[in-house]
């Protein structure tokens, strides 16, 4: 991780609830004090997300901390997350500790373990300490809930342990957010309550003059001041940590010549790798739940899952198990990853109930393939090469990531999409992912897939059927870093950094 010239003190932020901003506000923050020269680490003691990464080494780690590092032009290690929680069911999740699968735990379970993960944590947090100048930590849901707080591991308690000084984030955009300011306030023990250094009031909408008196009430009835109030934004494309945005039906894309849908699978993850088609200009991007909404798509999506045979069930409750070969039938291109990859085949197994109980399902059967679950999880970084099988093929090295417990093999005539030429430096000649006979069905477990620019024009112009090059040089990666420009440069114009800069001792 290199070494550090100066120690500042850390800076954490917590929120009133969940889906506040603090995510984005500790991305901002950490491309702030890189614009400053200050050498910052992101870190959340625990993240629950089913959008994850994977670090250079191999280890699973949260998006959005893999997002905040991106910010803060570093390289991601899984001592930025040691904890990663992946939820399975409504009650039980799987446990990623520093990169590797401890196990599926219910939630009661895991709450009798947290005490014992206390140490792994801290030893995490401080290696980072050690090796930046700065650590800008992540709370979780809100810093107030009182029947958490005894095993607490990733709010106010990790405050105290690693002497942060505390933003509290609130949405104002929800409603009731002087409730949400003083009653969290209110709730903190009054050593918890000394560590904070202000409130940020997010998602404001409207004339910031009108709210001047709620800021007076506040820091009066508080005993904070309020250290900034940032207005809402869609000028700025960010990752999304988790699944609330796409339940509340915010991720929309501008219209565009290339209509690409997207399926809302059960325990959908890392649809991330569908962050880039948004950004770009020619698609027009839809969420799918039903069969009507396939009418008209050029290309559709099944991207992964957690529990990929929950996944199954949920299709065919909403009747796109049927539709879905009936919309190939018609036509349509399908590209499958991950948990989606799976679902194209013939068949899915579980013999051993990694998923839930042991069980045997028949698949979308639109790829000659079967899959079994395993109970060992493959995490790695990979590069390969496109394969002659593959419509929308290019030449040149690809590189993307694996995050997955089934193991999936070709039926009959292998037709592989890719060739495995490295993971996490190793070379190898692998085959991988599968194309249909009619080559408009493509699987794949290689996440990030379409990050690659190359590749993604030619996906575009596979799905609208013509040679016409749809992206016109789009630079993703460019692209990104200056969303964290404007991130960056939207919160500067909106919190009082100097008082922040002054709590955090620089």
């Amino acid at each position: 991780m290199g070494q550090k010239t100066k120690s500042y003190r850390p800076l954490m932020v917590v929120g009133t609830g969940s889906h506040v901003g603090k995510s984005v506000l500790c991305a901002g923050l950490c491309r702030i004090f890189r614009q400053m020269g200050v050498k910052v680490a992101p870190f959340k003691a625990q993240n629950m997300a089913l959008n994850s990464g994977i670090t250079p080494e191999g280890g699973e780690m949260g998006r959005a901390q893999i997002t905040q590092a991106e910010a803060a032009g570093v390289t991601p290690h899984v001592d930025m997350n040691p904890i990663l929680l992946k939820p399975t069911s409504d009650v039980g999740s799987q446990v990623v500790l520093l990169g590797q699968v401890l196990g599926n735990y219910k939630g009661v379970n895991y709450y009798k373990l947290k005490s014992g993960l206390v140490p792994k944590v801290m030893a995490a947090f401080e290696r980072l300490k050690n090796a930046y100048e700065l650590v800008v930590l992540e709370g979780a849901g809100s810093c107030a809930e009182v029947n958490l707080k005894k095993n607490d591991l990733v709010n106010m308690s990790m405050a105290l342990r690693a002497r942060a000084k505390v933003l509290i984030v609130a949405d104002i955009d929800a409603g009731g957010v002087f409730a949400q300011v003083l009653g969290t306030l209110d709730l903190l023990p009054p050593e918890e309550r000394e560590l904070v250094a202000g409130i940020v009031i997010n998602k404001f909408r409207g004339d910031p003059a009108l709210f001047q008196e709620g800021i007076r009430f506040i820091e009066e009835k508080g005993g904070k001041p309020v250290l900034g109030l940032v207005p809402h934004f869609d000028h700025i494309q960010l990752p999304q940590e988790d699944g609330v945005a796409l339940e509340r039906g915010e991720l929309t894309s501008k219209a565009g010549s290339i209509r690409v849908g997207v399926v809302r699978l059960s325990h959908i993850s890392n649809y991330t790798d569908a962050d880039v088609l948004a950004s770009e200009e020619a698609v027009e991007l839809h969420w799918v739940d039903s069969p009507a909404q396939l009418a008209g798509l050029d290309l559709l999506i099944l991207p992964g899952t957690k529990n990929t045979l929950a996944a199954l069930a949920g299709l065919k409750k909403s009747g796109l198990y049927q539709a879905i070969p009936k919309f190939h039938d018609l036509g349509g291109r399908i590209l499958g990853l991950c948990g989606g990859y799976q679902l194209l085949g013939e068949e899915i197994s579980d013999p051993m109930g990694v998923e839930g109980p042991p069980s045997r399902e028949k698949g979308l059967g639109l790829l000659d393939i079967s899959t079994e679950m395993k109970g060992e999880k493959t995490t790695t970084r990979a590069r390969a090469l496109c394969l002659d099988d593959l419509p929308f093929s290019v030449d040149g090295v690809i590189s993307g990531y694996e995050i997955h417990m089934g193991n999936t093999e070709p039926l009959g005539r292998s037709r592989p999409a890719l060739k495995i030429i490295s993971r996490l430096d190793r070379d190898l000649d692998l085959e991988e992912g599968q194309v249909s006979q009619s080559g408009r069905v493509v699987g794949t477990y290689l996440h990030g897939l379409l990050d690659n620019d190359s590749l993604r024009a030619a996906l575009l112009s596979w799905a609208a059927g013509t040679d016409e090059d749809f992206t016109a040089g789009f630079d993703y990666a460019g692209f990104k870093d200056r969303q964290y420009d404007l991130l960056a440069e939207h919160l500067r114009q909106h919190l009082k950094l100097e008082e922040l800069a002054r709590a955090i001792e620089i």
